[in-house]
């Protein structure tokens, strides 16, 4: 069997910006609800068995708490954040397992599946769907492949290496070089990607980076700024990396069976009709579970 992975928050974001308004019989706006229900029926009919959904129910996570210039939801449409719990129940509604994250973010939720999916011999390859790279670090050959659904690309381990210049294990060390604008943190000064790419091709992990730059290997331009820059900010460069890596102990499920999609569930009808929309309620009722 192959285990899909869906990250929710993106894929809220991704259809609220691209469909029209939308609003149910309650004047709410909905729109994006309906985009990614209808995007992961899709999954579904085209053959997807087990699947499960990740959501930042609350934006805000444990890492606000390590960093006070980590991502938050200020800034983020009303309209947007209201349609978070809408899409939760409606996806449960809709047979597929669900978590909406609070504590952790959707990405350790994805992270924690991932993991564990990977771990039953019953399981042939997991898809993790969205283009995030901090999901990059999940990657394990051919076995657990990030998927860009919109795009349509596929990304497996030695995909891994050919866009970021590094191994899934480093990315957490490669964002922490680099930083991350959509996560909050800055990264280090002088550290782009290509230093960073070349660096930890050689150095996995930053304790690997030898302290006095005239050990770099010589592929490595800059080194002494590098390493200047690398060791006076060493703790921020820890805790950048801490911020980045995902969390593995997320409580998931307890077998991938868990994930099986076995159909709608009668509450599934209310749901569409008050987002008006009995196409959803057609495509979820003809789809028929495999087995």
């Amino acid at each position: 069997m192959d285990i899909y992975l869906v990250d929710g928050t993106y894929e809220l974001f991704r259809h609220f910006y691209a469909m029209p308004s939308a609003k149910d019989v309650n004047g709410q706006e909905i729109a994006a609800v309906r985009g990614v229900l209808a995007s992961v029926l899709s999954m579904i009919e085209r053959g997807a068995t087990h699947v499960g959904v990740a959501t930042d129910h609350v934006v805000e996570s444990f890492r606000n708490d390590l960093y006070p210039g980590y991502k938050t939801s200020e800034g983020v449409p009303p309209e947007l954040l209201s349609q978070f719990p809408i899409l939760e129940e409606a996806l449960e509604a809709m047979g597929v397992r669900v978590w909406p994250m609070i504590y952790y973010e959707a990405d350790d939720a994805l992270a924690a599946a991932a993991s564990k999916a990977a771990k039953d011999d019953l399981v042939n390859q997991v898809f993790i769907c969205t283009p995030d790279k901090d999901l990059s670090q999940c990657v394990v050959g051919t076995r657990v492949v990030q998927l860009d659904r919109r795009q349509n690309i596929l990304r497996d381990e030695a995909g891994v290496v050919a866009k970021f210049g590094v191994h899934p294990q480093s990315i957490p060390d490669y964002l922490a070089a680099v930083g991350d604008s959509a996560d909050g943190f800055p990264g280090l000064p002088g550290w782009g990607a290509k230093a960073a790419a070349l660096t930890l091709s050689q150095y996995p992990h930053l304790e690997d980076v030898p302290k006095d730059w005239r050990e770099w290997h010589p592929s490595i331009r800059k080194a002494r700024t590098l390493s200047e820059s690398l060791f006076s900010a060493w703790n921020d460069a820890l805790l950048f990396r801490t911020l980045a890596t995902l969390r593995l102990d997320v409580p998931v499920f307890e077998t991938v069976e868990d994930l099986r999609w076995n159909g709608p569930r009668p509450m599934f009808e209310e749901h569409c009709r008050r987002m008006k929309s009995s196409e959803l309620l057609r495509r979820a009722t003809s789809a028929k579970p495999k087995t």
